[in-house]
């Protein structure tokens, strides 16, 4: 079994050991391996119930055969202590409590999912599955992929050694894995004689899975289904994910990822796309990555961070209009060239009290459409958008993107009214962020 680096180990701690790191599991490794009781075999293991949580499925019970015409168990997952190749230790006081059979409305894994067709959105056959990929973390056993390579099948067919044998070193990596996150829920009436394996994507597009989709999908799991599906990805998928992932979502990606693997990453991306990951750090974890970077790649990182961090107090300008609430909309329109003379930002019309706290603001358009004898507070929007004067560039080229506004209003810790920082002057520095 392998470990969250590729390295193999002999176990595969369930209880308190396993909060520390990551084990990856084949099923074929532990089919029919010995479940143990204080060190005494009590049957062997037969299959896995899971259910299917958001995204990926979680084993919640094993289900567990013996001999001699005696019950089967259910024994529930955290029941289990220790998991190997050779053995499963269990923690129970007696049998008999757990002795069932699975109830019919559970998924077994392997029942219903071994030496399954797999039919993509167009029911063209995709392939045989011959294995699947579990995960240990945190004391919980998730599934991650399927696996539909040769090696897999010799596994299946019980030449689990050949497969070692006919492997080289390049090899390694290569099986034919298909994430669990392409695979529609199962079927209710699937088992072990009918029913397919189902993909929510076309045979064409599997190693091609968009990475705004991939990372529509991490963005919806919990931190623990996140972190296994991200590190199932290879490096090119990895990357591209990794900057189309919510900034609020990137920390705890890149904090469960080594620093070698995280620099590997950014390597791969503009010296802007690198910057935006790393901003959104703390700084102390921002330079023990910069510091492994190459040197000329994190002198320009460092650079654009530091200017996305410049504050937009800097950029604004208090040129701008802003009338009471009370005011007619006909003497705005009357006016408005007079009002407009040497502003800079002349496309909003922003309303402030008589302390000039932003109360809201009304585009041109708007006010020109609006009747002559309506007031300002009757035509304004209330809930606006703004900026505060600790804000930083980056933020605001954020704001920007999302909204689409020409210009964006910066506000004190009092909610005054300051000034506007226009569209051109923020999103025409992104160029220097991004190149």
């Amino acid at each position: 079994m392998k470990t969250g680096d590729g390295t193999t180990t002999g176990a595969t701690a369930a209880g308190s050991a396993a909060a520390t790191g990551d084990l990856e599991i084949l099923l074929s490794d532990i089919l029919n391996v010995p479940v143990l009781k204080s060190g005494k075999k009590i049957g062997s293991l037969a299959d896995l119930v899971i259910v299917e949580t958001v995204k990926i499925p979680e084993v919640r019970s094993l289900y567990v055969t013996r001999s001699f015409g005696k019950p089967s168990l259910i024994i529930p997952w955290e029941n289990v202590h220790t998991l190997t190749g050779r053995g499963i230790e269990i923690t129970i006081k007696e049998i008999e409590p757990y002795e069932a059979e699975p109830a019919e409305d559970v998924l077994l894994l392997r029942d219903f999912v071994l030496d399954k067709k797999i039919i993509d959105l167009e029911e063209n056959e995709v392939e045989i599955v011959y294995d699947i990929r579990l995960v240990l973390r945190n004391r919980k056993l998730y599934v991650t992929d399927v696996d539909t390579g040769k090696a897999a099948r010799l596994r299946r067919l019980g030449l689990g050694f050949f497969a070692k044998l006919l492997s080289t070193p390049a090899d390694q990596g290569t099986e034919q894995m298909i994430p669990w996150t392409c695979v529609q829920p199962l079927p209710t009436n699937i088992d072990r004689f009918k029913g397919d394996v189902k993909l929510n994507i076309l045979k064409e597009n599997l190693s091609e899975i968009h990475p705004v989709n991939l990372a529509d999908i991490l963005e919806e799991m919990d931190h623990e289904q996140r972190v296994l599906v991200f590190s199932s990805l290879d490096h090119e998928q990895a990357t591209d994910t990794l900057e189309e992932i919510e900034p609020k979502v990137q920390p705890e990606i890149i904090s469960s990822l080594s620093t070698e693997k995280v620099v590997r990453l950014l390597n791969d991306m503009t010296p802007g796309q690198a910057a935006d990951i790393l901003s959104v750090l703390p700084l102390s974890e921002a330079h023990v990555i910069l510091d492994s970077m190459n040197a000329e790649s994190a002198r320009k990182v460092q650079a654009i961070i530091n200017r996305q961090e410049e504050k937009v107090i800097n950029y604004t300008s208090p040129k701008i209009l802003k009338f009471p609430p009370e005011t007619v909309v006909e003497s705005v329109k009357n006016d408005y060239p007079r009002h407009a003379r040497d502003k800079d930002v002349i496309m909003y019309i922003y309303v402030v009290d008589e302390s000039d706290h932003l109360l809201g603001v009304t585009d041109l358009k708007e006010l020109l459409q609006t009747d002559d004898k309506a007031l300002l507070k009757d035509i304004m929007v209330e809930n606006v958008i703004s900026l505060r004067t600790g804000s930083t560039l980056k933020e605001a080229a954020q704001e920007f993107g999302r909204y689409g506004f020409r210009a964006l209003p910066v506000v004190d810790e009092g909610d005054r009214l300051i000034g506007a920082i226009p569209y051109r002057d923020v999103m025409n520095l992104t160029h220097q962020f991004i190149e």
